[in-house]
């Protein structure tokens, strides 16, 4: 589904509830541990499993990686909050609740900004709260029985709820990907979504522009970004039909099943009232003294949007290219080493952006695996830069260079050539493969101008278009000069000699 704000006539309308796993060693309220993967039951404490007696402690790393979110985003942080009671009854919950925060959540506003097609996007927070995840039912279909595992109850959440402020599936999606990229930034996430480390419900509804906001219906529990995008566009299209056939939305929950591609309703949604919110006797206020707050920002890494705004000062990039520099530190680290040992920060930008990540892409690693390291693709900037080779000649550089290299092991052969990676001299190392590779351009000018008198001689009629102003003729003639030199010739030096020969 394109970018566009209106599906037939109608405005796509999405608010975000993100469900954040914190990486704390143990439970946000218990000392049991978070670790993923353990045989059921065995990481549930006492608290976990709602033993009469049992009551919940504040674990204030917790606390710690609300506050790093919150100032990530520019939101306030709530010197008093308070945790309440959400009530609920269903087989993973023990309590018959689930400890969170209602009234007066830690984290209050923010924003996230992104780039989406070239233009900046932001989406209004409402709010980051603190709560413990439910436990897990454990469906057995081949014997007919269900199980719970409370392993995952307790592990501590931060529940990040957006403004309906997404326009477009694209839009959404977006989003999603630029907050993903925010709290595995600064380490409060490891954002592992098939682990259900980071899970995003979408509040979906439609209208007309102008009208009011249409009824919502929440797709829960949409754990990658593929299928994310293919539930909303579902969502948004059985809507209007729906509208269109002249019934009307009811509020639900709704889950996505990506063996069918539709949505399908779970329950009828739940409204604030519904959860019987009232303040939990056993926990007091959390208090977060402002020294507590001016530390952590203090101590923090560079963020993602402060690195993107110092490498458009710094660098002299496009707001765009900085954003997409910075989608990762790896990404960011790698960039800066390029541009630092190049001194081409634009065209640095290029490649990393360019041809770097397609194949990167295409072989689905990350730029930390990256089989060619920042200082090679630096000198092969650096060769393009002074007219050494061309850049198609280039990309065939990188093409050696990218088959030799896997995770630090070099095996780049050409003819009566074999580089190694335990060698330094990276200058010396991309000289030495591209003569070994015949790229280098042709230097010497009295022997390009020879070729090209050949090449005007053999194209008679070309020259006369040419001077009768067809400028493909022109063209033409780049083409054979450039087919005579085996590609070797420089293309600007090509035409500023035509140029001058055909005056």
């Amino acid at each position: 589904m394109s970018a566009s704000k209106l599906v037939n006539g109608y405005e796509v309308v999405i608010g975000f509830e993100t469900h954040t796993q914190l990486t704390t060693k143990s439970k946000i309220f218990s000392r049991a541990s978070t670790a993923f993967g353990a045989e059921p039951n065995t990481q549930a404490s006492a608290v976990d499993f709602a033993l009469p007696g049992a009551l919940p402690v504040m674990n204030k790393g917790a606390v710690q990686r609300a506050i790093e979110f919150g100032l990530a985003v520019n939101a306030h942080i709530a010197e008093k909050s308070i945790f309440a009671r959400k009530n609920y009854f269903y087989p993973d919950l023990p309590k018959g609740y689930q400890i969170s925060q209602f009234e007066i959540p830690v984290v209050q506003g923010g924003v996230v900004e992104f780039f989406l097609d070239g233009e900046k996007k932001s989406v209004r927070l409402v709010r980051a709260h603190l709560e413990e995840d439910a436990g897990k039912s454990l469906h057995e279909d081949f014997i007919g029985q269900s199980g719970i595992d409370l392993n995952r109850a307790g592990t501590p959440l931060l529940e990040i709820v957006t403004e309906p402020d997404m326009r477009s599936t694209l839009e959404a999606v977006a989003y999603a990907k630029e907050l993903h990229k925010i709290v595995t930034w600064i380490g409060i996430c490891d954002g592992n979504m098939q682990e259900g480390s980071f899970r995003c419900d979408a509040n979906v509804s439609v209208r007309k522009p102008g009208a009011p906001l249409g009824t919502r219906r929440e797709i829960k529990n949409l754990n990658s970004f593929k299928f994310m995008q293919q539930a909303m566009d579902y969502e948004v299209r059985w809507q209007i039909e729906q509208i269109e056939d002249g019934h009307e939305i009811q509020q639900a929950t709704v889950l996505f099943d990506p063996d069918t591609g539709e949505t399908r309703s779970m329950r009828s949604k739940e409204d604030a009232a519904d959860y019987r919110y009232f303040p939990d006797p056993d926990l007091p206020p959390l208090v977060i003294g402002r020294d507590w707050v001016e530390r952590t920002r203090s101590e923090m890494s560079e963020l993602p949007r402060v690195m993107a705004a110092r490498f458009v000062a710094d660098y002299g990039l496009p707001e765009y290219d900085a954003g997409q520099l910075t989608q990762s530190k790896a990404t960011a680290a790698y960039f800066e080493a390029v541009a630092a040992a190049s001194k081409s920060p634009k065209l640095a930008s290029n490649w990393v952006m360019g041809e770097l990540s397609r194949r990167l892409n295409l072989e689905e690693l990350d730029i930390s695996a990256c089989p060619v390291n920042p200082e090679q693709l630096a000198w092969l900037i650096n060769r393009i830069n002074d007219g050494t080779i061309s850049n198609n000649a280039a990309k065939k550089v990188l093409d050696s260079l990218w088959s030799g290299y896997n995770v630090g092991v070099a095996n780049i052969t050409a003819p009566k050539f074999t580089l190694t990676a335990s060698g330094t001299n990276h200058q010396s190392e991309i000289d030495q493969l591209i003569d070994s590779l015949g790229l280098r351009q042709m230097s010497d000018t009295g022997e390009l101008e020879t070729i090209i008198d050949g090449v005007l001689a053999a194209n008679a009629r070309n020259v006369e278009e040419v001077k009768a102003g067809n400028s493909k003729a022109f063209n033409a003639l780049v083409g054979q000069a450039m087919k005579a030199t085996k590609g070797k010739a420089n293309p600007a030096q090509v035409n500023e000699l035509l140029k001058k020969k055909l005056a």
